[in-house]
């Protein structure tokens, strides 16, 4: 089934930016904003201003993003920014991630909803752990475009052969990871070479500046067209005059294409119905698809709520309380094996025990850690968990939305964990494998 003809216009992307320390991500996107036209006036002179006072030679396009007086005391990001900018050609919102290692955390809010990574790589250090532990988690969370902006390249004297012993290392890693597409584009964001200008200095690159590549990357593919998914939020009854008997559903659309008189059925009860309307913020619709938030009206009441999910009749996802995920801890204290926490999918809230840790991975090698499965602060493991209610899922790389959740702790309500489903939970004698 192919996407809505209109869905293929749409013109947000939303991408992350990672990298070491001192890897020049602040600069980067400030760089961007600035030769984009993106920067107003005032803020423009404020960073003048402030460069000024600091006694630096070059104006400091990185305090676009270092938004914090202790962050710029310091010299470093300490929080995932977000910054939108716009050009001719499409809308940008910019997660700018930090590059602690003890950060990762931040790198997996930062990139969970973007359909695109920009992984900084210092020319002079070519690929190294930090790169690799970007790379991976940007495979686990699913996002199917990369570039490997080569950074600082005025410092290697705008060398090809440095730059293809990047790309190749980095080839080589990403072998094993689950990236369809990757670009690498040397520059220098100090100077500005390919960050939205072509570079008189690399006349040996003939591939597109980043800004080009940003505007141009097709996206239109990303989201799942065929399997509809809606997560209900909330019923909607006014009890007005006017709309006496109106009972909608609202949620946001997870996946798929609805139309009025489609037949669909709400999990996990099973009661099926047709959608009588589709109501949007300007009226009603033909249709609606994700990521569009709509109200859902049937031609018969059923007995459905905030958590339930509406799906097509002959293509349902699978109502299962045993899950096979994998998890990035975000919580200071340490996983509490057979612990107890309250799992977040989609609109649904419910109780679930973690029965087993399957292996830890290891995120420099990508080697499965079976021997220690301590999973503590930004680590990344293998788990399986059951559920006190059953939940709807897909698999996290069929599903971005219905293939995810959070782990919350029951007495502090803080996120502690990112889950990505891999499947239903399987008994040991079949992951053995």
């Amino acid at each position: 089934m192919s996407a809505p003809q209109h869905y293929l216009t749409m013109d947000l992307l939303r991408f992350t930016t990672a990298g070491s320390v001192d890897d020049g991500k602040s600069t980067l996107i400030g760089r961007l904003l600035y030769d984009s036209k993106a920067i107003f006036d005032d803020t423009l002179e404020n960073i003048r201003r402030t460069t000024a006072q600091r006694g630096e030679e070059n104006l400091n396009l990185s305090l676009l993003t270092d938004g914090l007086r202790a962050e710029r005391e310091q010299g470093i990001t300490i929080d995932v920014a977000y910054r939108y900018f716009a050009t001719p050609r499409r809308k940008f919102i910019i997660a700018d991630t930090p590059g602690h290692v003890q950060y990762t955390r931040n790198m997996v809010t930062g990139a969970s909803t973007a359909n695109l990574a920009v992984i900084l790589v210092d020319a002079r250090k070519g690929v190294i752990e930090q790169t690799c532990r970007h790379s991976f988690i940007a495979s686990l969370l699913g996002i199917p475009h990369v570039i490997v902006a080569v950074n600082k390249m005025d410092l290697v004297d705008w060398s090809e052969e440095r730059f293809n012993t990047i790309v190749r290392a980095y080839a080589e890693f990403a072998s094993r990871l689950d990236i369809p597409d990757i670009k690498f584009i040397p520059l220098s964001a100090l100077h500005g070479d390919n960050v939205v200008d072509k570079s008189t200095r690399m006349p040996w690159y003939e591939g597109g500046t980043l800004l080009y590549t940003l505007e141009t990357v097709y996206i239109g593919s990303d989201q799942n067209h065929v399997d509809a998914r809606f997560p209900v939020q909330t019923v909607i009854r006014p009890h007005t005059n006017e709309h006496h008997d109106f009972r909608g559903f609202a949620g946001r659309i997870a996946g798929g294409v609805f139309k009025p008189g489609d037949e669909i059925v709400s999990l996990p009860s099973g009661q099926p119905a047709r959608i009588k309307s589709i109501h949007g913020p300007g009226g009603d619709l033909t249709e609606a698809f994700a990521p569009m938030s709509v109200v859902m009206t049937l031609d018969r009441e059923i007995d459905s709520s905030r958590g339930d999910l509406f799906a097509k009749r002959h293509n349902q996802p699978l109502i299962v309380r045993d899950v096979e995920a994998m998890l990035c801890w975000l919580a200071e204290a340490p996983l509490q094996p057979r612990g107890r926490y309250l799992l977040r999918h989609t609109s649904r809230e419910t109780q679930c025990m973690i029965r087993d840790v399957r292996y830890k991975v290891d995120i420099n090698t990508l080697h499965q850690c079976t021997d220690d499965r301590t999973i503590g602060l930004n680590e990344i493991a293998r788990v399986q968990l059951r559920t006190a209610d059953p939940v709807m899922i897909d698999r996290y790389k069929q599903n971005r939305t219905t293939g995810s959740f959070i782990l919350v702790d029951p007495f502090t309500h803080a996120t502690v964990a990112a889950g990505m489903i891999i499947t239903p939970a399987m008994s040991p004698d079949e992951t053995s494998g």
